[in-house]
């Protein structure tokens, strides 16, 4: 017996707005083409005035009473909605947190290396976490993951402040570094 491919049935999106037809209420509060105020107009009345312009009647406002139409060419509205959401998404950024794991017996050359990759992260944009994760009996000596974490803070302090001091979470101590940049940003 085959599966079926897609579990769900393709519907197609209702608009956010209703337009013309699909406005159901007995009378609507009227916003002309240049923005002027019609007043409260019967809903089959508002829908002549618009089809006389050969424009769309929109609903702008669905809560309000009576609800607020706007006379304008729908398409032309969509776009333009369409256009400032596609500019709003373009101007969002996205701060990804990069994770940097180490042992709490590391060696000063692979120290050095994944300074060197936290501090690329920072200068980037992204937050670090830097992770010291024990293992065995290492987990009695909390006090050099501190030690470790503590020359991170101290080492990286021109490109990056602490989001999150170091704490212990199950068998590893983490802490968590955004850059300078990004936090004076949130100001």
């Amino acid at each position: 017996m085959r599966r079926r491919r897609f579990s769900q049935s393709r519907k197609p999106k209702q608009p956010e707005n209703r337009i013309n037809t699909q406005i159901r209420v007995p009378e609507v509060r009227v916003i002309g083409p240049e923005g002027e105020q019609l007043g409260v107009l019967d809903t089959r009345d508002a829908l002549a005035k618009a089809g006389e312009l050969g424009l769309d009647l929109v609903e702008v406002a669905p809560n309000a009473k009576p609800p607020v139409c706007k006379v304008m060419d729908y398409g032309k509205f969509r776009y333009k909605q369409q256009k400032r959401a596609h500019d709003a998404k373009k101007k969002q950024t996205v701060i990804q947190v990069k994770e940097v794991k180490i042992r709490p017996k590391i060696d000063e050359h692979d120290y050095q290396f994944k300074l060197k990759h936290v501090i690329r992260f920072l200068e980037g944009g992204d937050k670090a976490k830097v992770s010291v994760v024990f293992r065995g009996r290492e987990i009695v000596h909390r006090e050099l993951g501190r030690k470790l974490l503590d020359r991170f803070i101290e080492e990286t302090k021109d490109v990056g402040d602490v989001e999150s001091m170091p704490k212990m979470e199950g068998r590893s101590m983490t802490m968590i570094l955004v850059a300078k940049t990004a936090k004076a940003h949130k100001k």
